[in-house]
């Protein structure tokens, strides 16, 4: 598999994309593996923590499609792990009551 195929075929000028994106993979992957919305809650925070770190690339391009490309799918990906964050909060705060 070619690294562009990898990435989605973002291209990116500092090689950020590839490196946070192979962890995005693997907390994605363990998100997917976790049984109950409880356990998926950890994984999600750690996803966010990830994600961030794209979000707050100082090389950011807003002429850039590539750029605007990872910046889109990142706050895709935020959200999504914001909701498994939360789903699993109030699973885990619905096993204690």
């Amino acid at each position: 598999m070619r690294e562009t195929d990898r990435q989605g075929g973002i291209r990116c000028p500092i090689n950020l994309f590839p490196r946070q994106e192979e962890e995005i993979a693997r907390l994605t992957q363990a998100i997917n593996r976790a049984p109950t919305a409880a356990e998926k809650a950890p994984w999600a925070q750690a996803l966010i923590e990830a994600v961030d770190v794209l979000l707050a690339c100082e090389s950011y391009n807003e002429e850039s499609l590539d750029c605007r490309f990872c910046r889109k799918f990142s706050e895709l990906r935020r959200k999504a792990a914001t909701l498994a964050g939360k789903a699993g909060r109030l699973d885990d705060h619905r096993r204690r009551s």
